[in-house]
């Protein structure tokens, strides 16, 4: 007598960055006769997040930065476009909205982080793409793009809400772009610009912090640190901290508080206050269930919520969910890598490279004849903007690229002093 085995089931969340690499590495790595791939997403439009930034100054167009989410996935997978309804842990199912309910034997969250502007007292009222804008969605940025081409003279600010947020340097680099933006057009002068943040510097890690304040300070960006917004008032122009500060613009850019999406808080057990789901921050296993794991910004790990950290979490995740899938120990760990390219205007950029436990370091990456870290150069601006082509042809498909592994490299890097590791260790803030 012939015995059939049931193929496996592996349900996604999310077919973002996290979501379509992982199932594109699993499709490629399990025949459908093994494992059935079904991912969800609630609309067909898949973002690169990391253009948002350009489109505001005419340096990327919409249309460029957004292609459909289906024709990124290898055939065998099944794409749902709905919004998901609830996860149910204690049967394995994923209803979503239009009905549909998927069972699983393992389920990936990968339905990153969005935007709560509504959680912060009049920001998406009164002056809200008028004088108050984000440019962390399509629309903003486009809006953006159209207030920026006739401000020639005011008080730009810009305006951390709280941490965590998508891409933490995005901000900063909005500052820097501005400089030059508004330099090229010949307003500068014209214009003073702020960057207002909650953190006590101009960034989480004291090395990077301390090369990012000089950058500001060169190009005459003033910093407000600590100001933790209560309410922006678009219509008299004031963003107004919890302890009565107020701080005036004539053009405020705002990066709203950041969330786990809804159908984690209508999950029983699947998140955290900020809906956020638990997880292992080496095996990216979850914390709520053996068969759940978790990719990219929906993770409450302590690492930047950016598209390198998912990029790097890809090759761990993926072995470790074969582990599961197979009845094996999961082995591979995520050390917390995390690389970003930091435009500072003028066709340069920055690169800074760490892990859970290394600071930013100066030297190279990937090796000793590598792109420069902390400082500013036209290789680093090229290689940002040659990563949209690798996202898209190397990153989302699946690939690996030669010579990049997941672990943070430290070869080609000038190692800290017993001294500067421990005032890194006592000033430094792991979450990103």
């Amino acid at each position: 007598m012939r015995v059939t085995h049931r193929p496996k089931r592996c349900v996604i969340l999310g077919a973002g960055t996290g979501g379509t690499l992982a199932a594109n590495r699993l499709r490629k790595t399990h025949e459908e006769e093994e494992l059935v791939i079904d991912i969800v997403d609630q609309n067909n439009q898949h973002v690169y997040q990391p253009g948002l930034l350009f489109v505001p100054f005419g340096l990327a167009e919409p249309e460029e930065i957004v292609r459909r989410r289906d024709r990124q996935l290898h055939r065998g997978i099944t794409y749902h476009q709905s919004a998901i309804e609830a996860v149910d842990l204690s049967n394995d199912v994923v209803t979503l909205e239009n009905g549909t309910t998927l069972g699983y034997d393992v389920l990936l969250v990968a339905t990153g982080s969005v935007l709560q502007p509504e959680e912060t007292e009049g920001l998406s009222g009164p002056g809200w793409l008028d004088t108050v804008f984000t440019f962390y969605d399509v629309e903003g940025a486009t809006a953006l793009a159209e207030k920026l081409e006739t401000f020639d003279s005011g008080r730009l600010v810009i305006n951390v809400v709280d941490m965590p947020v998508k891409c933490p340097v995005a901000p900063l680099e909005f500052a820097f772009l501005a400089d030059w933006y508004f330099t090229e057009r010949g307003v500068r002068d014209n214009i003073s610009i702020t960057y207002v943040t909650p953190l006590d510097g101009a960034f989480t890690k004291p090395t990077a912090s301390m090369a990012l304040t000089s950058l500001l300070e060169e190009k005459g960006i003033e910093l407000r640190t600590e100001f933790n917004t209560a309410e922006v008032d678009g219509e008299a122009g004031l963003l107004i901290g919890y302890d009565g500060t107020e701080i005036p613009f004539d053009l405020a850019v705002v990066i709203p508080l950041h969330g786990g999406a809804e159908y984690v808080n209508n999950s029983p057990g699947l998140g955290d206050e900020l809906g956020f789901v638990p997880t292992n921050n080496a095996t990216l296993q979850s914390e709520v269930a053996p068969n759940v794991f978790v990719i990219g910004d929906a993770a409450d790990i302590p690492a930047s919520k950016a598209g390198s950290v998912t990029h790097f979490e890809g090759e761990v995740l993926i072995e470790n969910m074969e582990a599961f899938l197979d009845g094996r120990d999961l082995e591979a760990e995520f050390d917390g890598h995390a690389n970003c390219f930091i435009e500072t205007g003028f066709s340069k950029a920055l690169l800074i490279d760490f892990n859970y436990e290394t600071e930013p370091l100066r030297g190279h990456y990937p090796g000793p004849v590598g792109l420069p870290l902390l400082k500013e150069s036209r290789l680093n601006h090229i290689g940002k903007l040659m990563f949209q082509s690798f996202y898209w042809h190397g990153l989302l498909p699946g690939r690996d690229l030669p010579g990049l592994s997941a672990d943070m490299p430290t070869f080609g890097k000038r190692l800290p002093t017993e001294d500067e590791a421990s005032l890194t260790t006592t000033t430094g803030d792991t979450q990103t």
